[in-house]
């Protein structure tokens, strides 16, 4: 499942573009890190979920709930962002 959400979304569709193994990152290598840069790139990601999360992490807000917001006990979050990938936070019904 993972390869075929890869190949959706960065590989163009094609699963045999996507490398079946990857060095990852995880939330302890994250926590030992003197900061944490986030970059947001806006084409996969929903609008209204990048800003909730910058709101939550600059707020101090800690939430389970939004996985992400858990870097707001972190020292040091930089944020960076693709301006025009902000899209707009609407209201859509699918």
């Amino acid at each position: 499942m993972t390869l075929a959400q890869n190949a959706r979304t960065s590989g163009g569709g094609n699963i045999t573009m996507v490398p079946n193994r990857a060095v990852t990152v995880g939330p302890v290598e994250t926590w030992q890190a003197e900061r944490v840069s986030i970059w947001q790139a806006g084409t996969h990601d929903n609008p209204l979920g990048q800003r909730l999360t910058a709101l939550m992490i600059s707020k101090g807000i800690a939430d389970s709930a939004v996985p992400m917001s858990l870097l707001a006990d972190h020292p040091d979050v930089r944020f960076n962002y693709f301006r025009g990938g902000l899209g707009s936070c609407a209201v859509e019904m699918h």
